[in-house]
């Protein structure tokens, strides 16, 4: 469509929001049109999720105004925005698994006769509906029984049963697999054609220039620029979204670039970690053996569902093995790995995929959160001393850059590349012997994915084991000394990343489920 010949279905113009001394917006301004794609892209902290939130009235302005239709409109809340057409879709799940799949869709708008739900009509709607996004799920299940991925579209269906005039979607894709984003890009092209303005966050910039029709951009709160994307190359893009920072991009991509392919090790390094046979409850993978050395940067590659989470969490105790034994060389503690305790205990340290839930305490601090690991190692009756602890924290969030660089600040109000970062300045100051990283940089923006991956190459040339899970082979073939492949939850491959290794031959091991 054409933004020249029509007037925008969504204004937000002049917004401005502050948190305290903190301020998250200025002046940024936002058009949507009827029948576009729209992308709102910038890094984590650029001020995205404050302006959508301040959209659908989680935070109130505080200055500018937005107009919905030609009309101003100030929602309440979620809900208000949703009576008047403005849904939205956010990257983690806010839905209740122990519901059914008809039950999620239609909550809180139940058909009824007489007072009772009718379950019948509510199912078979529901069934409908999923059958126009091409979903072949049980709508009788319990949501909590389908990946996060399939709970990811079935929050989309719901959304677009809501008629919504203006679709927000939050970084819908960092949870699917390739066939589930296509499934989910065709929707979006039909709602897109029946009128339905879409707002569509997120930091895969292919998936920008494969959909859109225009980009804002923020930076560090404030507007860069619209733009139609056909305009953009992915470099200015990136220059947009980064600005001065643009250079320590290139310069991190340089440094990376370095360790590419073939990535060669001398000597005989100690091992650190032998899993031998080792396997999980029912339906988590099969008996594997592995072997991780100091230094080495382990890749674990398959696709969604293929079993890279529940091996890792096996590996830290965070499932229990139900056959084989792990081992760790000069852990200090010694014994199996029963527990993440027992895991840290032993030099390992955890950080999980879902940062939210499964790793930070959302409520605490951003000093609390660092230390909460090491605290919890010396036991809570020897407490580290406030000199230390002020040490360690000042010296991990300059480090790793955390932003805003306010140790007392709820972790709650970081942007989700400066939590990741917490999540690991956490387990840094523990000085593991092995790190276990699942997906660190899914849902994070460019430069902060960068910056973690050049942090995972610093680690393993000061001798550190790491363990690294990524969605995105290009990542796993740039970081690692060797790879695990993983299908139908099983380990089916060890390839070592020499020049041999090609991201053709890796995606036919995935593909195949044997060594090419």
């Amino acid at each position: 469509m054409s933004a020249s010949n029509t007037a925008p279905l969504l204004s937000m113009t002049g917004i401005g929001k502050r948190f305290g001394a903190v301020t998250a917006l200025t002046a940024v301004n936002l058009r949507l049109f009827p029948g576009e794609i729209h992308a709102l892209v910038g890094e984590n902290g650029a001020g995205k999720s404050t302006l959508i939130k301040v959209l659908t009235g989680i935070h109130p302005a505080d200055a500018g105004t937005i107009r919905l239709g030609g009309e101003p409109v100030r929602f309440s809340g979620p809900q208000q925005a949703q009576r008047a057409g403005v849904s939205t879709v956010y990257q983690e799940v806010n839905l209740c698994p122990n519901l059914s799949v008809a039950e999620n869709i239609y909550i809180g708008r139940e058909p009824r006769r007489a007072g009772l739900v009718r379950f019948d009509t509510m199912r078979k709607a529901a069934a409908a509906l999923v059958a126009r996004m091409g979903l072949d799920v049980d709508v009788s299940a319990p949501l909590g029984s389908y990946s996060l991925a399939v709970q990811q579209l079935i929050a989309i269906v719901r959304a677009v049963d809501l008629d919504a005039r203006v679709l927000v979607l939050d970084e819908p894709t960092s949870s699917l697999d390739a066939g589930e984003a296509s499934r989910l890009f065709e929707l979006m092209r039909r709602l897109a054609g029946e009128g339905v303005a879409i707002l569509f966050v997120t930091h895969f910039l292919d998936q920008i220039f494969a959909l859109c029709d225009r980009a804002t951009v923020l930076r560090n709160g404030t507007l860069v620029g619209e733009y139609p994307v056909a305009e953009l190359t992915h470099k200015t893009l990136v220059g947009h979204m980064l600005g001065n920072a643009a250079g320590t991009l290139e310069q991190i991509e340089r440094e990376s670039a370095e360790h590419d392919v073939p990535r060669t090790r001398t000597g005989d390094p100690e091992t650190v970690l032998t899993a031998t046979g080792v396997s999980g409850r029912r339906n988590s993978v099969a008996p594997f053996d592995l072997t991780v050395h100091a230094g080495e940067v382990v890749g674990l590659a398959g696709l969604l569902g293929s079993g890279r989470t529940e091996t890792v969490r096996l590996l830290f105790g965070a499932d229990r093995a139900v056959t084989g034994d792990i081992a760790v060389t000069g852990g200090g503690a010694g014994g199996p790995l029963r527990s993440p305790r027992a895991a840290v205990s032993q030099g390992l340290a955890y950080c999980p995929e879902d940062r939210k839930t499964q790793g930070l305490i959302l409520e605490l601090s951003v000093a609390e959160n660092i230390l909460l690991a090491a605290q919890a190692a010396r036991g809570w009756a020897r407490r580290i001393p406030a000199r230390k602890r002020a040490e360690w924290v000042a010296k991990y969030i300059a480090a790793l850059r955390i932003t805003p660089a306010d140790p007392t600040l709820p972790v709650k109000a970081l942007s989700g590349g400066n939590q990741q970062k917490v999540l690991l300045a956490r387990w840094l100051v523990t000085q593991p012997r092995l790190l276990i990283l699942d997906e660190p940089t899914r849902g994070i923006d460019i430069g902060a994915k960068a910056e973690i991956q050049r942090l995972v190459l610093s680690l393993s040339e000061e001798g550190m084991a790491v363990v690294f899970v990524s969605a995105e082979l290009e990542e796993v073939l740039r970081l690692s000394h060797k790879v695990e492949v993983l299908r139908d939850r099983q380990l089916v491959a060890e390839l070592s990343n020499d020049a041999t290794l090609t991201m053709d031959r890796l995606m036919e091991t995935i593909a195949s489920g044997a060594i090419s």
